[in-house]
């Protein structure tokens, strides 16, 4: 849903006039939607993605992965070499592998308004600990659990991570991850939205009560919007996927959109058509049935 030029979050009938309107991009999220549960990428979708863009359709990976989490799917960009990070954080170019990896735009959360954000957020919800994101490292509070498969580079406090004398003044933040031990997801979402008001733009992708916060109006369908206009290529001719509330507003935003069969409730009620589960290749299922369809 658009207000004034705006990307809203809006639940939708299933039809829209887009439906008719031949696809140019394919915009899918990753985790749940693109990759089995064990991580990979199955050979159909593998040939799914490839036949699009051999029939003129750009794939674009839209996830909320940090850059150096996208080796499993750097081999499937194909020729452009990009995919949208950090919940549309930062456009990076994937030529080159696993660590070769350029930022060719970012879109960073000011220092002011990360330290607002979690000075708020301590505030609303006690007992939140922290990690901060940024283009090139990965800190986190000394009592944030280890749900991510990395060791972090530095253990301080996040009003010392993101203060003036932290580490990494130079390196852009991308996004603060924020976990509560005890609230539930949803609520803690709900929560967080009505303490940071407009400071910043916060959702969630993981089952547990972790929440990702980026700058003001920084989302995957914000980030998506402008790399279509770069392209000219209009929200109708945009075909999306995805499973969590991350993905509300990308699949709102674009002409057909699909929640996957494991997808949140949001999810389903954002989107425009429904396929099967991740595990069941349910990208592909509609990719295939998308191109058997073109003239």
């Amino acid at each position: 849903m658009r207000e004034n030029g705006r990307v809203t979050s809006a639940t939708r009938q299933p039809e829209t006039p887009a439906s008719t309107v031949p696809p140019r991009l394919i915009a899918t999220d990753l985790d749940g939607t693109l990759l089995r549960d064990d991580k990979s990428v199955s050979a159909r979708t593998v040939a799914a993605l490839a036949a699009a863009e051999e029939a003129g359709i750009e794939v674009f990976f839209v996830t909320g992965r940090p850059a150096r989490w996208m080796d499993v799917v750097s081999d499937h960009v194909h020729g452009h070499g990009l995919a949208i990070c950090g919940n549309g954080a930062a456009v990076v170019d994937l030529h080159g592998g696993p660590g070769a990896h350029r930022f060719v735009k970012v879109r960073e959360l000011a220092r002011e308004n990360a330290l607002d954000a979690v000075r708020l957020l301590r505030d609303a919800a006690p007992g939140t600990v922290y990690a901060i994101e940024q283009t090139y490292g990965f800190n986190q509070e000394p009592d944030y659990p280890k749900l991510h498969m990395e060791v972090p580079d530095i253990l301080l406090s996040a009003e010392e991570l993101l203060g003036p004398d932290g580490p990494l003044p130079d390196e852009p933040v991308l996004k603060i991850l924020a976990y509560h031990p005890t609230l539930d997801p949803d609520a803690f979402l709900t929560l967080a939205r009505l303490a940071l008001g407009d400071r910043a733009n916060v959702t969630r992708s993981s089952p547990s009560a972790l929440l990702e916060i980026s700058g003001p109006g920084v989302s995957k369908a914000s980030t998506l919007a402008l790399c279509c206009a770069e392209r000219g290529i209009s929200h109708e001719q945009v075909v999306a996927f995805g499973d969590m509330p991350n993905d509300v507003e990308m699949l709102t935003w674009a002409g057909r959109s699909y929640a996957m069969g494991n997808a949140h409730p949001d999810v389903i009620a954002a989107a425009s058509g429904r396929t099967v589960a991740n595990n069941e290749d349910g990208v592909a299922v509609v990719i295939e049935r998308l191109l058997a369809e073109l003239p």
